[in-house]
């Protein structure tokens, strides 16, 4: 797609061809965007998944929420590709049937990544602020377990009911993929309260957490806190601009073309920001101790050179125990 230099009279504004190049350009700056942003969180998260299960404690309630913010990630990073394939074709090939499972994959991806950080800043502000409290391991343990079922339970309810609502069109020859929701405006109320009534009770949550850790005398105890903190930030400015930019292009449609193209790019860059969430929570778990010297460990293969000493120590006990019998 190519413009000549010139100059063009569209919604009674004048300006030159080359903005009209913007919005190409603005799609092949996503689609090769979304590729990277696959293949560095396919990586990482996959990375992330087979430290956990060679080293942690998978009942460990932060880990058994880590666990699920990973699978979360993979769930917006499988979709990917596709959007990327899209962009740069300018055309959907997919077809029908898998436009709506993508929709529903994505959306359960980023709903249920809220809720579990929601979820994780309650686990740490009862942990943190509520010490005091007696604690139960059984029920810490089990509220963890509750709070994943929740979480899929819900995005996968809002999933369902979008996947439902969209289809895909021709228009002029090329698929198109549209919308059909019919109370839109109901839809996107809905969601858009819930995102930040979750993030309201993180906020709260963190403002009690960081009084506490701060006015603490010993805190070494709390680096989990750091931990989770910067994982909280990294949603909220990943996610919380493309959220109302997301409201503004609902709320406001400029009648200029040139308008709506400022607002088309505004809301590229928001969406690119907000997946590239998707390979920001490994990376932020390196902040830990404890992580840091599970990859030192894993890259200098002690871990698996333990386990191939310890299952040869007890093959040869073994047969000891049967020469000798």
């Amino acid at each position: 797609m190519a413009f000549n230099n010139s100059t063009v009279n569209i919604g009674g504004e004048n300006y030159s061809s080359e903005d009209c190049e913007r919005v190409f350009f603005m799609e092949t700056f996503k689609g090769y965007s979304y590729i990277l942003i696959f293949i560095l969180s396919i990586i990482e998260n996959c990375f992330l998944l087979y430290v956990l299960f060679l080293y942690e404690n998978l009942k460990n309630v932060t880990n058994l929420f880590v666990l699920n913010l990973a699978c979360s990630d993979l769930m917006i990073t499988v979709t990917l590709p596709f959007w990327a394939v899209s962009l740069l074709l300018q055309d959907w090939v997919f077809g029908d049937f898998a436009f709506k499972i993508l929709t529903a994959s994505r959306i359960v991806g980023v709903y249920s990544s809220v809720i579990l950080l929601t979820a994780m800043t309650v686990d740490r502000f009862i942990t943190v602020v509520l010490h005091n409290m007696p604690r139960n391991k059984v029920r810490r343990q089990r509220f963890a377990a509750l709070s994943c079922a929740a979480a899929w339970i819900i995005s996968i309810s809002f999933s369902v009911y979008a996947a439902t609502k969209v289809t895909v069109e021709d228009r002029g020859g090329l698929s198109m993929c549209t919308k059909i929701l019919k109370d839109e405006i109901g839809y996107k109320l809905a969601v858009s309260l819930l995102f930040f009534f979750l993030l309201s009770i993180i906020f709260f949550c963190y403002s009690a957490i960081l009084k506490t850790v701060l006015q603490a005398s010993n805190r070494r105890k709390h680096r989990t806190v750091v931990v989770v903190l910067c994982i909280v930030a990294a949603l909220i400015i990943c996610w919380v601009p493309y959220n109302i930019m997301d409201i503004i292009r609902f709320l406001n449609k400029p009648k200029s073309c040139f308008a709506r193209q400022r607002q088309n790019i505004a809301l590229s860059i928001c969406r690119v920001l907000a997946h590239s969430h998707c390979c920001m929570n490994p990376i932020l778990y390196m902040l830990s101790e404890k992580w840091r010297e599970h990859l030192l460990d894993l890259f200098s293969c002690k871990k698996v050179r333990r386990l191939r000493d310890r299952k040869r120590t007890t093959g040869s006990s073994v047969k000891q125990k049967v020469a000798f019998t």
